[in-house]
């Protein structure tokens, strides 16, 4: 690219412009920056530092602070950034909300600054998040503070596009990642290499460290260099010295400037909890969101199908503000959308799970409400913690307890978190149960609140500690109505939880029992007792054989592969009056060991003479039907039905019900059959009383004339008049496009039969004939039925004789038969 100048055309030469301006080199200001920096790490006193400007900080990073309005560093950053700078791994541990990000975000860019790092040094700063949210999050705080650095900075979370991430993944300095994408990129791609990571930082280190990713980290960890710096943060650090091994820590530095407060908790966060029962919930958060419309409320669940029932019917309810839900099972570009919409807005109310609870920075939150109660003190207080952020952050925590998980309440207190307890005004409650119950009948919202139910109670069925969450003291008949089920899903696992239990019990009484007897006998006690302890308990009861008469009882309700406890019982065995300890035969055992056979089973009901349900059938006359099942055509059949015990165990089955088919297809067709012939028969009958009947009123042949001494004299009703006026002047021809041919009063050909003239006149006019002639001038045209119209019978019967007033009856009669 060229230009030209004045100055260049009056010397007569051309100005060259660089398409491209060369790369600054590393001048040695700068070099001589880092070492003073480098120098200044050792002299960081943590109690003289008011501003980031106190701390030995590059220009580049204290610029990005200032734009972002980070001047005062909190407690946490001004102990972890120093220790951070002078390479000690740290276990950084702080209240919610007190800027653990910037804590290391700030010694990761510095650390990769003082050692000159570019892009094709690789990969030196990994960041592990257990939630993409909190990923998503650092990954917006790097960009802020560290625009003016060099570094490429990548965000690895599932649910993006992981080819795009494989083709860059060599071109990155700083990663920020979930565990899960992490190692699918070591294991799969190629242009991932971490073998001169600098420093490894795991955000809400307890979780990312748990039993959820055990084997993930684990992994992770073996790919890692050895030599590196390590920093780990979280609100509720771990102490384990498992899990410090397991990420090679050396000597690491605790800090935790927040110990030796009085709580562990924001002091401006204001926490209370309410009791109340399992089908009060819903009416009570209900009637709490209607009466703060106007303000930012996080709502916490057990499970995602929890909260996607309830956003959807409170969506469906509208209680007057924005609704959110943000669970695990939606889609990642959903979940950052949702994100987003509940930091931007102010007056809204976020359904969500544990996912929302670690880390995540909502702007103004003034209520966080646990609908249900966490499974530990970490748990609630992460929870807790989105609220009151910050310096000058307030807010408020509600918990809601069942009556027996009010012990909770205990280790919240043991762990210094104040929490008081209030009470809910019953007049300001309205739970909107008879809506919910109208808007089951959608089928899609009722198998979601049938979800909902299942995933609640196997959730409190799998928290680890039963002394506050003891499913069989949860009512979960009136948590299904609370929910809008009238009837409560078959829950199975709860019923063999049942069972289980009440054998225990069972149990547990015998033995107390037996124990009982062998004291009352005249045994040492103390011996009985340490017998007890060692050595089953023998009593009379299981001393004594069994009779001839006792056997093995078979439940037709279960099946015999499933191997339940119940499925084979016995007999009570009768007392043995007798002291000498009696061994039970072992035949017995053989005999409960040994699989029922079919045979076996249809001997003993046969023995019983038990009679299997049977259903009776009746005609419409009353008669009992005979059993369909005797009504066999083969042999086989025969030959089972007689009740024969030695057949059943000879007996081909396929072959059998291969017979029987063949023989009910037989059956079916003459049924059939039968009943085609029954409606021919019936339809046959009634035509032949149809023709009954017409003959009894009369023939209508021309031969024999219709008997009409049954009509009036048609004299005394229309009166005597003259031949001359009996026709009727013709009316005024046709209109509106009418041919005056469809007259049916004009002249037609004489016909061929022999008919009396009125009678030809009066069928000629009555029935169109196919033949006409058009209306000659001169002739009047007798007209008595108007053109394309039906007359009214009293104007035709006006303008006829009685002969044809007579036959134009019999016409009419004969057209409604």
């Amino acid at each position: 690219m060229k230009s030209d100048t004045k100055d260049d055309k009056k010397q007569g030469g051309r100005r060259k412009i660089k398409l491209y301006k060369p790369r600054k080199k590393k001048s040695v200001e700068e070099d001589a920056a880092i070492q003073y920096l480098q120098a200044q790490y050792e002299k960081i006193n943590p109690n003289e530092i008011d501003s980031f400007k106190d701390l030995p900080l590059s220009q580049k990073t204290l610029k990005g602070l200032k734009e972002n309005n980070y001047v005062t560093p909190t407690a946490i950053q001004k102990q972890a950034i120093g220790y951070a700078l002078q390479g000690k791994d740290i276990l950084g541990a702080a209240k919610t909300g007190s800027g653990k990000t910037l804590a290391f975000l700030v010694p990761m860019l510095e650390c990769l600054f003082c050692k000159k790092w570019t892009r094709l040094d690789g990969v030196g700063a990994l960041v592990i998040s257990p939630t993409r949210e909190l990923a998503y999050q650092i990954y917006e705080t790097l960009r802020k503070i560290g625009h003016y650095h060099d570094f490429s900075a990548g965000l690895i979370i599932g649910g993006q596009n992981l080819k795009f991430e494989r083709k860059r993944m060599d071109q990155m300095n700083i990663l920020i990642c979930t565990p899960g994408r992490l190692l699918q990129h070591m294991d799969e791609n190629p242009l991932f290499d971490c073998s001169h990571l600098q420093i490894l930082v795991l955000d809400e280190a307890d979780r990312c460290l748990d039993m959820g990713f055990e084997a993930t980290m684990n992994a992770i960890i073996e790919n890692l260099p050895s030599e590196r710096q390590t920093l780990l943060f979280s609100a509720t650090q771990t102490k384990s010295v498992k899990d410090l091994v397991r990420l090679s820590l050396k000597f690491p530095t605790y800090v935790a400037p927040h110990e030796q407060a009085a709580t562990v908790t924001p002091e401006s966060l204001q926490q209370s909890y309410i009791v109340c029962d399992v089908d009060e919930k819903i009416g009570i958060l209900w009637s709490f969101i209607r009466n703060h419309l106007k303000q930012k409320v996080l709502v916490f669940m057990a499970t995602c199908k929890q909260v996607k029932y309830i956003y959807e019917l409170f969506c469906k309810l509208r209680p007057g503000v924005s609704l959110l839900a943000l669970y695990g099972t939606l889609h990642q570009e959903k979940r950052e959308k949702i994100y987003k919409e509940f930091c931007r807005k102010s007056n809204v109310v976020l359904f969500a799970t544990d996912l929302a609870s670690r880390g995540l920075d909502f702007p103004r939150v003034n209520w966080v409400i646990q609908m249900d109660c966490p499974e530990d003190v970490d748990t609630y207080i992460h929870r807790a913690g989105r609220t009151a952020r910050g310096f000058f952050g307030k807010g408020e925590g509600l918990l809601m307890l069942l009556p027996h998980e009010e012990k909770f309440v205990e280790d919240l207190q043991n762990s210094k978190i104040p929490i008081q307890k209030i009470a809910v005004d019953p007049s300001k409650v309205q739970a909107p149960q008879r809506k919910i119950e109208v808007l089951l009948n959608d089928g899609e919202l009722k198998q979601s609140a049938k979800r909902a139910f299942m995933s609640y109670v196997k959730s409190i069925f799998l928290m680890k500690n039963k002394q506050i969450f003891n499913v069989q003291l949860l009512d979960t008949d009136a948590y299904a109505r609370s929910l809008g089920l009238i009837i409560p899903p078959h829950v199975k696992f709860l019923k063999k939880q049942q069972y289980a239990q009440k054998s225990i019990e069972q149990d547990q009484d015998d033995a107390i029992g037996k124990l009982k007897s062998r004291t009352e006998s005249g045994g040492d006690t103390d011996q009985s007792v340490s017998d007890a302890d060692d050595t089953p308990v023998i009593t009379p009861e299981m001393k004594t054989p069994k009779k001839k008469d006792n056997f093995v009882k078979f439940d037709f309700h279960c099946n015999a592969d499933s191997g339940d406890e119940n499925f084979v019982q016995t007999d009570n065995l009768d007392e043995d009056p007798g002291n000498e300890p009696v061994e039970p035969e072992p035949t017995v055992l053989e005999n409960i060991d040994k699989p029922l056979t079919n045979a076996a089973v249809v001997k003993k009901l046969l023995k019983r003479n038990i009679k299997l349900n049977t259903t009776v059938k009746f005609t419409e006359e009353g008669d009992a039907v005979e059993d369909e099942r005797r009504d066999v055509k083969s042999d086989l059949a025969k030959q089972v039905l007689n009740e024969d015990v030695a057949v059943f165990e000879s007996v081909n089955f396929k072959q059998f019900l291969r017979d029987e088919d063949k023989c009910d297809v037989i059956r079916f067709r003459e049924k059939v059959r039968a009943k085609h012939k029954a409606e021919k028969l019936k339809l046959k009958n009634k035509k032949k009383e149809e023709q009954e009947e017409k003959d009894d009123f009369g023939s209508q042949s021309e031969s024999d004339g219709p008997d009409l001494s049954w009509l009036p004299d048609p004299d005394k009703i229309y009166g005597k008049k003259d031949d001359s006026n009996s026709d009727v002047a013709s009316e005024p021809a046709a209109s509106d496009g009418e041919d005056s041919n469809s007259d049916v009063g004009s002249e037609t050909e004489a016909s061929d039969s022999e008919g009396s003239g009125d009678e030809s006149e009066i069928d000629q006019k009555l029935h169109k004939t196919a033949k006409r002639k058009l209306v000659e001038p001169e002739r009047a045209p007798q007209e008595i039925i108007a053109p394309r119209k039906m007359r009214k019978v009293q104007d035709i019967s006006a303008s006829l004789s009685v002969s044809e007033a007579e036959a134009l009856a019999m016409q009419l009669l004969q057209a409604k038969k």
